[in-house]
């Protein structure tokens, strides 16, 4: 079943996920199958035993149907922040790279656009949109990577 990891204290070792059937399931830090420990949002695979879930593993592609899950970033709208308003790095946040979006921001406040943040933002516009959905949520929304 899909579902999406509700919560995770890496402290007690223990989660929740939201399954697609509207249920609740708990698991164990010995059910996570990711490489790394399990983060908020991330949607999963995972077997439904009772009120637990088995084999957690991290799933590609979309949990909702139209394309795109509630609460994550999608290619089209990276895409299109990139490409209107990326020298101001607004995609950069989108995706939560804080700290990038905030270099971009200074450097277009400080008169730097039109040779640095501009033709980045074009690149990393045309990168993420030419990305499929599963290979552009593994990238940028599970692992985390910068594209520039």
């Amino acid at each position: 079943m899909k579902g999406r990891i509700l919560d995770f204290s890496v402290q007690e070792n223990t989660g929740v996920v939201s399954g697609e059937d509207g249920k609740r399931y708990h698991f164990g830090g010995a059910d996570w199958r990711g490489d790394r420990p399990p983060d908020r949002g991330v949607t999963v695979d995972f077997d439904a035993e009772d009120n637990s879930a088995k084999d957690v593993y991290v799933a590609l592609g979309p949990l909702s149907e139209g394309g795109f899950a509630a609460g994550v970033p999608n290619k089209i709208t990276a895409g299109l922040l990139a490409f209107f308003f990326g020298m101001f790095g607004v995609h950069k946040f989108y995706l939560g790279f804080t700290k990038a979006g905030i270099i971009m921001l200074v450097g277009t406040l400080l008169m730097i656009p039109a040779f640095i943040t501009v033709p980045l933002a074009l690149i990393e516009a045309i990168t993420y949109l030419t990305k499929s959905d599963e290979e552009f949520e593994r990238l940028y929304v599970i692992e985390k990577k910068q594209c520039l």
